[in-house]
């Protein structure tokens, strides 16, 4: 039986038909990944698409509100200023909602309910509108009339009915469109396995057809491992330039939403503090109490107003731009001792690095105190900022209970996301931590050329 086997091997390994064979296959998998790779790209194509639709439904009934707010604000107080989320609604309502209808244009029910959802929010700005000219012109019944009717809340209740309908037909949509794309990657992680195993065979069946000496063999597999690096390494940098793109897009997207929280947010709360200011003047002689509530309600704001300061600041250092890295890293270090009332050592020296490395360096220095505050039941911490042997090295060592670094813990992503962003900007991170012992989270950045 053995001398059968041995004999249908050897047979198969002289036969002229493997590397035909290897070659057809090779031609499947690549065929094969092709089909499975564009499957899969139209699922995520679909995926963002639905995403960026369901976003832009939730900012049209954020319009809404806010017009609907703007005209009872105004018709309230008379103030033109009011006015401005009304005026910013006209302006960019339309343009959201040809986007939605673009969107939905071929997609059967929800094109019919997208029509509706038109038609309706023109409805509602017109009677936003009416009402606002009723006021203007003096018709003081009329549009005290127009305002205290049902037909408001009705067309709000209709739109956001609708805007719920659509939202949950999407997210149906996009629950099955990850179950097609988790059955597509399963199924080509399956077929790239058999076809890599058969591929595998084959080439095994065509390298034993040829009479090759030890030498040769040794040089032919010194070959596939020098493609097979050449691929680690194209990879590499793939995974690094896309790591450097995520980031950036993540930046892009903290300054947008620092911006939006500097300009509405803040807008909304320093009018909140004017109206409080002039309503106190107006009933302090009356009422004693209101006064001692509107005090109370001026510190909320101004605690409120503090908050979004910080959250801005953490979305979006301004000290970074505005002082550079050593600054930053000092107001940052100020800051965390005053919060944590945590004993904080600043050793920093100026370095030259790229903006992207600076903010490299700010973000890593940042996660490491978040990670301190949450988990190191730390007294003191030692921040460093030097250059050393050509490059920028940055650490942040704490005196707490420290870890086991060669077991991290499963779920946690800070370490390694700022891992790859370190490594996306050619440097290197190392942790190096004992239980007991404390910790010291370490980076090593390239220097800016001069000149």
């Amino acid at each position: 039986m053995q001398s059968a086997r041995l004999n249908i091997g050897s047979r198969l390994s002289r036969s002229v038909y493997a590397f035909p064979v290897a070659l057809l296959v090779g031609l499947a998998l690549l065929l094969f990944n092709e089909s499975t790779y564009r499957e899969s790209r139209s699922s995520l194509d679909e995926l963002n698409a639905v995403t960026i639709a369901r976003a832009r439904m939730q900012r049209l009934l954020t319009l809404m509100i806010d017009a609907e707010t703007s005209q009872r604000g105004y018709l309230l107080t008379g103030r033109k200023e009011y006015l401005e989320p009304y005026r910013n609604a006209l302006e960019t309502l339309p343009v959201i909602l040809d986007q939605l209808k673009k969107h939905y244009a071929e997609r059967g029910a929800l094109a019919a309910q997208m029509a509706q959802m038109d038609e309706m929010s023109s409805r509602k700005l017109s009677e936003l509108g009416s009402t606002i000219r009723l006021y203007d012109t003096g018709q003081q019944d009329a549009w005290r009339e127009v305002l205290l009717s049902n037909i408001g809340k009705e067309q709000m209740d209709t739109i956001r009915a609708t805007a719920e309908q659509m939202l949950t037909v999407e997210a149906n949509a996009t629950a099955q469109t990850r179950k097609d794309l988790d059955s597509a990657l399963l199924i080509s992680r399956i077929g790239i396995a058999l076809m890599t195993s058969l591929c595998l065979l084959a080439l095994v069946l065509y390298l034993r057809q040829r009479d090759s000496t030890e030498s040769q063999g040794r040089a032919h597999l010194e070959t596939a491992r020098d493609v097979l690096q050449a691929q680690v390494e194209r990879r590499t940098q793939e995974l690094a330039e896309l790591a450097r793109h995520l980031q950036t897009a993540r930046e892009d997207e903290r300054h947008r939403l620092a911006r939006e929280l500097h300009d509405e947010l803040g807008a909304l709360l320093t009018a909140a503090k004017l109206d409080a200011a002039r309503i106190k003047s107006r009933v302090a002689a009356v009422s004693p109490e209101a006064v001692e509530r509107l005090v109370h309600l001026n510190e909320t704001l101004n605690s409120v107003i503090a908050l979004k300061r910080r959250i801005i600041e953490d979305l979006r250092p301004s000290s970074l731009s505005n002082l550079g890295l050593v600054p930053a890293l000092t107001i940052l270090a100020r800051d965390f001792a005053q919060r944590s009332d945590i004993q904080i050592d600043c050793a920093l020296r100026p370095v030259s690095l790229n903006p992207q490395s600076e903010l490299t360096v700010f973000r890593l220095v940042q996660e490491g105190l978040t990670n301190i505050s949450k988990y190191a039941r730390a007294a003191s911490v030692q921040i460093t900022l030097a250059e050393s042997d050509g490059k920028a090295r940055v650490s942040v060592s704490d005196d707490g209970v420290g870890f086991d670094a060669s077991r991290p813990k499963a779920g946690s992503h800070g370490l390694l996301g700022m891992r790859y962003r370190v490594e996306s900007e050619g440097g290197r991170l190392q942790v190096q931590s004992t239980p007991g012992a404390g910790t010291q989270l370490s980076a090593t950045l390239p220097l800016e050329p001069i000149g």
